[in-house]
Parts: structure tokens; sequence; C-alpha cells
């Protein structure tokens, strides 16, 4: 190789540099503003890790595979995740080539950054090398790589169906302009790396197109205005960079190091909390996932369109997304960044100080007059809802007295309550002072082992009570162990099929899924939901919405229950209260707490 030019310089490249230099300044700018507005044990934490070898390993392991890679939309589509790795990967191997090539052939012209970009138009090939055959081999085979990528991303835009997307967001005038500048960023750089490949030297891709060219154009008039324009278009994709969902490109290389640190939102508009605003993609994913867009009328009440107005700083569309979600999760299970809408909604909330829960500082709870029977005892908490439903209290309670284990009932007199809704309402300073009280109460009751019969008051006492040597379980994964230690006898009925309702907060808030399954297995023929797990289907009856109303709801909780009877199974099986009595209403066959079911079999 050697260079074409005496001046490694053409003034073709400075669109190119000026995009680089802006759009570097910026996000280093942004990055300093987002740690220096971290609260200061949360900078302290972020900063350490940078420097600890584990927490060094995971976010280059996690950059690479969710960066880059994406993998995990390509567990949940595999077309849009070929799409999207093989635009960013490609990129990256495309930058990673092209530095190789500069520090091999001409190492002394390193120092200019961009040289690597423009590679083939600096230089000449003089003698064929096997590294220089290989590099422009994997050069043109990278760049097809992209090419097909851009080539599906085309369709999803304008046929978003078939590639699996109900779908897609509406893309504002900026939006437009870098996914239109995005798309062109490749075809330009085929066509000027095809116009000199007869000069600069190229592989299967760009030796025939310059083949092709030279037939029909017959100079090489035409070379210098293509890379003329691939460097406006980096320029120009470049410079609104910051300004459009693209923004989450650098945004996420900075999100993962900051999660993996243990960072969490404690700020609605700063901080880390921005960070996920601006590390969304605006790829649409959450939009058909939202169990609430069931209803055309709710589509851009999801995730993407809140982090949008959170951009905009539109307060009236903030607050009516925020209040209207059902805070049921699934839109952060299945977005490939995993942006924490329902957080950044609870924030939004917490910012304005909701006064429509009910203040518990004045309740008088005094610690229980009796205590839980030895060592080893269960305290059963059963929560509102469970009031609500007493056949799950009744089933539960049983199933103690059969297996043999002493228990205590907390919420016997009643008037006793987790503290969720005021979480969910944005009163955490009143949610300190009951879950305070709740703690009293626990720790007197001499119990070892938290017994909760409703998800919601399981993740809250998981999550929010410091309750240090006291184990905090759900019934069903309760009666799993008694099961398999033979202090329950089941009498399987294989000809009954039961599916398994995966509650949100059971199953997508704290990962319980297999320990319910086995329960129903050993009761009768488990059949499974169109969309289960991570991506079970949200009741509709949560409480996490404020404003939805009752006819909306309707629609969200019939989809659900298409969505659980596609095996036609004869009971509908679920570990909530709450969705117990959503789906109770409108279920065309029983539907029944898994301690009801185990009961009766037992």
């Amino acid at each position: 190789m050697r260079e074409r030019f005496a001046d490694a310089f053409h003034p073709f490249v400075i669109p190119f540099v000026f995009g680089m230099l802006f759009v570097l300044s910026y996000c280093l700018i942004a990055m300093v503003r987002v740690v220096v507005q971290l609260p200061k044990a949360d900078r302290k934490r972020f900063l350490l890790s940078l420097v600890t070898p584990k927490y060094i390993w995971m976010n280059v392991r996690d950059i690479f595979l969710n960066c880059l890679l994406h993998v995990k939309l390509w567990k949940r589509n595999k077309v849009l995740g070929y799409m999207h790795s093989s635009i960013a990967f490609g990129w990256f191997m495309i930058i990673v080539l092209g530095h190789l090539e500069v520090m091999l052939f001409l190492p002394h012209r390193i120092h200019f950054f961009y040289y690597p970009i423009f590679f083939n138009y600096f230089v000449a090939e003089t003698e064929t090398t096997l590294e220089g055959a290989l590099l422009m081999f994997l050069m043109d085979f990278f760049l097809l790589m992209i090419l097909s990528g851009i080539a599906i991303a085309v369709v999803k835009r304008f046929a978003s169906r078939i590639v699996g997307m109900r779908r897609t967001t509406r893309l504002s005038l900026l939006d437009r302009v870098g996914l239109y500048s995005l798309w062109a960023i490749f075809p330009l750089r085929l066509l000027a790396e095809s116009f000199t490949a007869h000069i600069s030297g190229g592989s299967f891709l760009t030796i025939p197109m310059n083949w092709i060219f030279r037939q029909f154009l017959g100079n090489d008039i035409h070379a210098l205005p293509t890379w003329w324009a691939y460097s406006i278009v980096l320029c120009i994709f470049m410079c609104v960079l910051p300004f459009t969902r693209y923004m989450h490109i650098p945004a996420e290389m900075m999100l993962i190091p900051m999660r993996n640190a243990g960072i969490r939102i404690r700020h609605p508009r700063k901080g880390f909390a921005l960070l996920e605003v601006y590390s969304c993609p605006g790829c649409g994913v959450c939009i058909d996932a939202c169990p609430m867009s069931v209803r055309k009328v709710n589509c851009q009440d999801a995730t993407v369109y809140l982090n949008r107005q959170l951009r905009r700083g539109n307060e009236r569309r903030i607050e009516e997304i925020s209040d209207k979600c059902l805070l049921c999760g699934k839109c952060t299970a299945v977005c490939q960044v995993g942006v924490q809408g329902p957080e950044l909604r609870m924030a939004q909330r917490q910012r304005r100080k909701y006064a429509i829960a009910p203040s518990y500082a004045g309740i008088d709870v005094q610690p229980m007059a009796s205590a839980v029977a030895g060592k080893g005892g269960v305290l059963y908490f059963a929560g509102c809802m469970t009031r609500l439903t007493p056949a799950i209290q009744r089933a539960t309670t049983s199933l103690l007295d059969k297996a043999g284990v002493p228990w205590t009932l907390m919420d016997k007199d009643e008037g006793l309550c987790c503290g969720r809704p005021l979480i969910m309402a944005g009163r955490p300073e009143q949610a300190r002072e009951l879950i305070e009280k709740n703690v009293e109460i626990i720790r007197a009751s001499g119990c070892d082992t938290l017994l909760l019969s409703c998800p919601i008051c399981y993740r809250v006492f998981k999550e929010e009570y410091p309750l240090e040597g006291i184990r905090v379980v759900h019934h069903s994964v309760y009666f799993q162990e008694l099961i398999a230690d033979k202090r329950l006898n089941v009498n399987r009925d294989g000809r009954e099929k039961l599916v398994w309702h995966d509650p949100c907060e059971l199953g997508r808030g704290c990962g319980i899924y297999d320990e319910p399954r086995a329960v129903l297995a050993a009761a009768g023929e488990l059949v499974e939901a169109r969309k289960s797990r991570a991506e079970s289907v949200c009741c509709g009856g949560s409480l996490g919405s404020i404003t939805l109303g009752f006819e909306q709801r309707r629609a969200m909780t019939q989809n659900a229950l298409d969505n659980l009877t596609v095996a036609d199974p004869a009971q509908i099986v679920t570990g909530c209260p709450l969705c117990l009595a959503t789906f109770g209403r409108y279920a065309d066959r029983p539907v029944r707490d898994i301690a009801e079911i185990l009961d009766s079999r037992c």
C-alpha cells in the first residue's frame, strides 16, 4: 500500500471532522453532567466501579452483548435482532478494520482520526498482500451486512408487520433526518469505495461494482462527489444525534456501567433518570408489549413516548402518561436496553407529591399480642386484596394446617397495609412511616418466615422492608417446598388442564416462574399461555394506574384471558388476589388461586 497524495488531507473530510468533534464534545459534557447530578454516594460507587476489575469485565461484556450484538432482541425477534446487530456490530467492525489498515500499512498517519474512515481514498494498492486481501474482504463483508440490516430497517419503517411489529413509533422531524442520514451513510460509502476500487483496491463487493461503473461512466470524475456526500451525511447524522433517539448509542454505553454499579433512579429528571431517558432507542417494541395498547387510543402512552416528552419537557403529556400506566413492567422486560418505564413514571408522580392515597400517619398500630409458637413459625400476612378474596386466605391457612406448620395471621385485626399504594402514588415519606410500624409488628411476632399470598405485598416486603434474618416468601414458593419435602401429599388429576397466569409483580417483578408451575404440574396437566413468564399479559386490574377507567381495563382483561385460554384449560390459576378478582369478572371458566387448587388436591 502507498499513499496516493503527498498531503494526507482533502477538504471533503472537514464535514466529518466537524461532526465528530461536535458529537464527542456534546457527549463528554452530557456525561459529566449526569455524573455530577448523581448523589454523592452513587457517584462514588460508580467511579469506583470503573477501576474495579470485576465491574470492568461486566461492563465490557454487557456493552458488547447488548450494544453491539443486541442478544436480548435476538431472543424475542430474530429478524429485528439481526437488523440491529448487523448495523451496530457491522459499523463497529468497519471502524476497527479501518484502524487496523492504518496501523499495518501507514502507522505514521494514525494520529489523523479521519484517516481510517477515508482510508480507501487516500491509499493506492501497489501489491497484493495476505493482510490487505483479508482486510478488504472483511470490509466488504461487514459493509454488505450493514446494508442488509438497513434494508430490513426500511421494510420495518413502512411495513412493520412483516418483521413482527404491529406498530412503530411516530418520528419527529429530527428523528427523520437522523434516520434518513443513517440509511444513506453506507450506500454512499459503498459507492465511494467502489468508484476508487481500481486504485485503492477492494474485494467481492466493491470490485465488481467498480467494473460496472467504469463500463458505463468511463472515468473517475464521480469518485470525489461521492466521498464528499459520504462525509456530509456522516456530519449530518452526528450533528442531529444528540437531539434524536439515536442519542441512545452513546447513552447506553454509560447506562450499562451505572446499572452494573447498582445506581438507581433517585431524582425524576436528573442523573441516572436522565440517562435512562436518553438511552431509549425509540424502536417502539414497548408499544406492542404494553397491555394498554390493545386499545389504539392508548398507543401513545407507551414508555417510548414518555421518554420523548421528558426530553421535550411537555409537562401535561408527562403527567398523563405517568398517571395512566399500569406499572406492570412489561415494557422493561421487552426493551432491548432495559429502560425502566415504571420507575420513571413513579419518579414523575413523586415529583408532584400526590395526595390521592390515604395517609397512615394516624393509625395506632401496636405490636401483636400473640407470637408465633416456637422457632420456625410462620407469620402470614394476607393483605388488603386477600381480604377481598377470603377463599385464598382460607385455602392458605388450611394448607399450613395440613402440613403441620405453626402460623399466626399478622393482619387478623385488619387495618394493615404493606405500603404499596403510597409508594405508587409518589408518597415515599408516608410509606416509610407505615413500613417502620409494620416492621415492629413483624419483629415482635418472633417469626423467622413471613408468608405472603399477594405478589404486590411480597415484592414490597422483599424490596422495601429491613427484615434481615426473616425469610420473606410467596405462598406459591412455600407450598412447592412443602410438596418437595413431602409435608403435603397431592392427589394429581392428570385429566384436568391448568394454565398458570404469571402475575406482573411475582414474575417480572421478582423472577418467580418455575415454583408455581411445579405446584400445578403436581396437581394436574400444566399448559402454557400464548405469552407467559416475562412476557405475560397483565390482567388489567393493576392498582398502578391512577386514571384508567373501568371500560378501558375491560378490553385489557379480555386480551389477557384470550392469551391464557389458547390451550383451552379447564381452569385458570394465578397467585395474585387482584388478578383473581379481575379475571373472575369476565372469564368463561373457573379462575382460582394456586392455594385453592392445591388445597382441593391435598
